[in-house]
């Protein structure tokens, strides 16, 4: 029984990342897929349905898109293409708001969740890891006493939900793992435990945080 116990307990650990890899691969296939209208399906242009063929589809529109916008033209009518939803009452508002959070996660030089720190979370006594993503500002920064940074609690093991928070920079521990390791970190509900690293230095010999000049306050 310990030998059935042991040779099973490999072969989940050699096939249930491999398995759970190619769900997610499929889950994000189907979804390009599902963009893609049905005059444009495999089963309409050659008489049959191939895997992927809708998700390759929606690459290419994506990378033209890209390569049209690129250069003066296609700025021009992308500008042209914002203003004239920007006119339109509920949808300006989604996509405005969608556009902000796009532009500054999936930018080359975005700088969002550039660092892990370690905040007290959801009570004192009680510490998590969090995503640093910049500094209160504006009215919301008047409203506070003390110098605030802006966090983002990820959940575990989903970290594609979470909680916003604005928490005194003083009650914030910086972190020198990546954000890479702090997310795996996470998502294994603290299996994958981080290796030992060296806190991150500033003036004075104490960890600081690193905020982006147009994440201060105003």
């Amino acid at each position: 029984m310990n030998a059935f116990k042991k040779y099973l307990i490999t072969g989940l650990l050699i096939w249930v990342p491999l398995v759970i890899t190619l769900w997610v691969l499929g889950a994000l296939v189907n979804t390009l897929e599902s963009v893609v209208p049905a005059f444009l399906s495999p089963q309409v242009l050659i008489g049959r349905d191939v895997f992927g063929v809708r998700a390759l589809l929606v690459l290419c529109v994506l990378l033209i898109t890209g390569l049209l916008a690129a250069n003066f033209l296609g700025r021009s009518v992308l500008h042209w293409y914002e203003r004239l939803v920007g006119r339109i009452p509920l949808v300006r508002s989604i996509y405005s708001s969608v556009k902000q959070v796009s532009d500054t996660l999936l930018a080359p030089n975005g700088q969002a969740f550039r660092q892990a720190v370690l905040v007290e979370y959801p009570r004192k006594g009680s510490w998590t890891i969090a995503l640093l993503t910049g500094a209160p500002s504006g009215e919301v920064a008047a409203h506070l006493v003390s110098e605030h940074v802006s966090v983002y609690v990820p959940t575990t093991p989903n970290p594609t939900s979470g909680f916003f928070l604005m928490m005194a920079r003083s009650e914030v521990i910086p972190l020198a793992m990546s954000v890479d390791t702090a997310l795996k970190y996470i998502v294994s509900m603290g299996v994958v435990a981080p290796a030992a690293t060296t806190a991150l230095p500033q003036a004075g010999g104490k960890p600081g945080l690193h905020v982006r000049p147009d994440q201060t306050n105003n």
